[in-house]
Parts: structure tokens; C-alpha cells; sequence
């Protein structure tokens, strides 16, 4: 039986795994795809302190080089079920049954779907929610980005130095991205950005060969021809095993700022939790003081 089991490998799970084991606490980190989370998946970074401009996935080794150092086991699998009442708690996957003191929620969130017509026909067609994982298939072509926050700008940027147009598709009136970001737009002639435009549908024969958008200040629809179109319009909390007890009508879980949630023993960090600021750096705010939450638990009984 472990002290701690971490469900999450992104910036919250991976900073709590540290503290918990430079506590001498027994420690194992459960995640189903890379550690890292959306740090990973991310082109550059430039407001992470101590670090001017680094790209995400070279950000993400550095966290998983760290917490292998500190002593961490890392396990790679997916939890399909929680066991959290009582003082002993596990975490099944397929394969496995693993029991712990306490468990730390880090699972973080995944990226939303904008749920029109053939957007699940095309995903891996053209269609994608990763720039840095698939830039590369459209190189010299066509794209578009849909959304308007750091993700969406930060996508455009990365894709203006390998295709050859881009797209940004949005429906308000001014991007929400930080000004730092949207000011490197000026820079590439091949970013366009159209605004109060709204995707209707995703066509093409076999792949991604243009999107509908309707311009929601005329209500008129237009077609737009690209190869492919990435989505980033904010993410959805990976909330879905969780005991009713713990998750927000948002699908965001309940849990106080040091990470306690309604279950004793079971804290929560990161992106899965509901909070105002969803950045690396609140991550791993979040995952210090549910680690140290964790801490106090155990010490306690």
C-alpha cells in the first residue's frame, strides 16, 4: 500500500509526487497517456518564471526528469475506478488494483469538441486538437484554428512557421489570448483572423477540403477552402469516474484551495479543479498544497 497514489501525470500531479516524496512518503503517479498533461502539448511558454521563452514539451521532460529523481513511481494506465471511502483507498485500471492512504486527483482536462457535422468524420482526417502532435502533416498547406484564447493563438503561431495560410477562426470580436501573444500576429503575414464567425460544418471527400462558417453578425454562411482545421476552444474536466459527492454541476470537481475535498483523504489539483486561473503555475500551486494537505492527513492519524 502506497502513501499517496496520484491520478494525473500533468503539471499538479507531477508537482505533487515531489513534495510528497521528498516527504518520505511512498508515491506513485498513475497516468494513461505522457506525463506532462497540456504542458506537453503546448507550443512555447513565456510566462513560466525562470524560464524567458522554452518550448512546452521540452518544459514537460524537465518535470518528468525531476520527479523520477525525487524517487517517484510512474506507472502508465489509465484508472477506470475509484475506490475512495474508507480509510483505504484504491485506483483500478484493466490490469491492476492499487491501494493507497490517500489519492490525489490530478486528471486534469481534456480538449472540448465543437460538436458540428463532420468534425468526428474527419478527426485524424485533417481534423486535430494538437498543433504541436500534428503541425507537421500540413506543411506549405492551408489550415484554420478555431478559438480565441492562448491555445488558439499559440496554435496559429506555430503553424504560421510550417504552412502556408492560416486561419483563425473566432467568434467574438476580440481575442481573449494575452496581448504578447496576439501581438506576434503583426509579424506573419500568413495569419488572417476572422471575426464573429462561428464553425457550421466541417466537408470534404475523404479529408478536410473546407469548413462552413456563419458570420454571426449578418447570419450569413460563407465556405472557407483549408486542408485542415485545429480545435482549441477550452477544455472539458476528465471528471467521468468520479463519485458523484466530488463534481460541480460544471463538471469541475469541489475542492478548497489547500485540495480537500468533501471525501477525507482525497484531495484535488490542477486543471480538474474549479478555480478562477487555469495556468501551469496554479497547477502546481495546487499540487504543492494538496501535497502538503496529504501530508497533514497522514499525520494526523
Amino acid at each position: 500500500m502506497y502513501d499517496v497514489i496520484i491520478v494525473g501525470g500533468g503539471p499538479a500531479g507531477l508537482t505533487a509526487a515531489i513534495y510528497t516524496a521528498r516527504a518520505g512518503l511512498s508515491t506513485m503517479v498513475l497516468e494513461r497517456m505522457s506525463l506532462g498533461g497540456q504542458t506537453a502539448l503546448t507550443y512555447r511558454i513565456d510566462n513560466y518564471p525562470g524560464f524567458k521563452d522554452i518550448y512546452g514539451a521540452e518544459l514537460a521532460a524537465d518535470f518528468e526528469d525531476h520527479v523520477r529523481d525525487a524517487g517517484v513511481e510512474i506507472i502508465m494506465e489509465d484508472a477506470v475506478e475509484l475506490e475512495l471511502d474508507g480509510e483505504a483507498k484504491a485506483v483500478r485500471t484493466a490490469a491492476h488494483r492499487y491501494e493507497a492512504k490517500t489519492v490525489i486527483l490530478a486528471l486534469g482536462s481534456e480538449r472540448r469538441k465543437l460538436q458540428v457535422p463532420g468534425e468526428e468524420a474527419f478527426t485524424g482526417r485533417g481534423v486535430s486538437y494538437c498543433a504541436t502532435c500534428d503541425g507537421n502533416f500540413f506543411k506549405n498547406e492551408d489550415i484554420a484554428v478555431v478559438g480565441g484564447g492562448n491555445t488558439a493563438a499559440g496554435y496559429a503561431l506555430e503553424l504560421s512557421d510550417i504552412c502556408r495560410n492560416v486561419i483563425v477562426i473566432y467568434h467574438g470580436e476580440q481575442m481573449p489570448a494575452v496581448h504578447s501573444l496576439q501581438g506576434q500576429f503583426e509579424k506573419r503575414s500568413n495569419i488572417q483572423v476572422l471575426y464573429h464567425r462561428e464553425v457550421e460544418e466541417i466537408l470534404g471527400t475523404g479529408k478536410v477540403e473546407k469548413v462552413r462558417v456563419k458570420n454571426l453578425q449578418t447570419g450569413e454562411s460563407e465556405t472557407v477552402a483549408v486542408d485542415g482545421v485545429f480545435v482549441a476552444i477550452g477544455m472539458q474536466p476528465n471528471s467521468q469516474i468520479l463519485p458523484g459527492a466530488l463534481v460541480l454541476p460544471s463538471g469541475f470537481i469541489r475542492a478548497e484551495e489547500d485540495g480537500t475535498t468533501p471525501i477525507p483523504g482525497v484531495f484535488a489539483a490542477g486543471d480538474l479543479r474549479h478555480k478562477p486561473l487555469y495556468q501551469i503555475v496554479t497547477a502546481m500551486s495546487d499540487g504543492a498544497n494538496a501535497a502538503h494537505a496529504a501530508q497533514a492527513y497522514l499525520r494526523s492519524r
